[in-house]
């Protein structure tokens, strides 16, 4: 059994998961395991890596599985996940606080280039992304992205559904005015791509819709709108808790949302110096599927798994990496 290095990020920033965002705590402890599909690489012994992530319980998920891989792989990995906002988690990666992130092809785009095209194609778009962040920022984004999409969403209970004839956005109109609360979190909120392009392309009036609105964690949304408590709320559409609280999402039919797959993205000398990272992750991509990442996340929010291990679980089951039996 080989050696297992692990450093831990201590900053209670970087390690506790906000309860706003996720019902689960993230863990800093990274379990013992061994390589499966995962082979360690000689020349990788004793490099340093560090791997963040957002504090959304899906990210913090896709930066344990990037965390467990890289440790198979044989580098020395330290564990900087779950830092809390997106432009902070991106800001670490430019300034060089950390090394490796997955990141959504449409956040890039529109919210930290401030692009305003909203490119419909998913591969249109990690192109887009791809060629604009390296001219920019020196960023790497390894190839292919995964074909799971947690873009923007709307949800409502199904009796809501039923009882106003809903199937997609375009059918709120059927909602009586004063009926047409809405629950959504703060980006949401405040973001271009959220309720900005919900007003723009659904031609919605600020006057009309909502008749009232409630800003809250993205956790408290789900429970709020199953409760009655509103009628409609922001969710993302890969987020485990709609299936685990039998809510309908309303089909967005306009495509007012963006499109978000995940990539890693690194920068641009340290993809040169270590080439070995595209031929780790590339499999490990094409594996993550919008079923696949709504059942992890549902693992993590409802059934109350550390993150951690729902990401070596399903490592495990994929073959990438194999659970040690003990840690030496």
């Amino acid at each position: 059994m080989r050696r297992h290095t692990r450093l831990i990020a201590a900053g209670a920033g970087l390690t506790v998961l906000t309860a706003g965002c996720g019902l689960q705590a993230a863990s800093g402890f990274i379990p013992a395991i061994e390589p499966g599909s995962i082979q360690p690489y000689p020349e990788l012994e004793g490099a340093q890596v560090r791997v963040t992530s957002k504090e959304l319980t899906e990210q913090v998920i896709l930066g344990k599985i990037a965390v467990l891989a890289l440790d198979a792989a044989g580098f020395e990995v330290v564990d900087q996940t779950n830092i809390q906002g997106s432009d902070n988690a991106r800001r670490s990666m430019l300034i060089g606080e950390n090394d490796l992130m997955w990141e959504y092809t449409g956040t890039a785009w529109l919210i930290y280039e401030g692009q305003n095209e909203v490119i419909k194609d998913p591969r249109e778009q990690y192109e887009a992304i791809r060629d604009l962040d390296l001219e920019e920022n020196e960023m790497v984004w390894l190839d292919p992205p995964a074909p799971m999409d947690n873009t923007y969403a709307i949800v409502v209970t199904p009796e809501t559904a039923e009882e106003y004839d809903l199937e997609g956005i375009s059918d709120l109109g059927n909602v009586p005015e004063p009926e047409r609360s809405l629950c959504m979190d703060v980006e949401f909120a405040n973001r271009d791509d959220g309720l900005v392009s919900l007003y723009k392309d659904y031609d919605l009036s600020e006057d009309e819709f909502p008749s009232e609105s409630t800003t809250m964690s993205s956790g408290v949304v789900y429970p709020a709108v199953k409760n009655g408590d509103c009628t409609l709320g922001s969710a993302y559409s890969t987020d485990g808790r709609i299936d685990a609280l039998g809510l309908t999402l309303l089909e967005d039919d306009r495509q007012a949302f963006p499109i978000y797959n995940p990539a890693i993205t690194i920068k641009q000398d340290f993809a040169e110096q270590y080439p070995q990272l595209e031929e780790i992750f590339a499999p490990i991509a094409e594996k993550l599927d919008n079923d696949t990442i709504t059942q992890l996340n549902a693992k993590a929010d409802e059934e109350g798994e550390d993150p951690v291990y729902v990401a070596m679980d399903w490592l495990v089951a994929e073959g990438f990496i194999k659970e040690a039996d003990s840690l030496l």
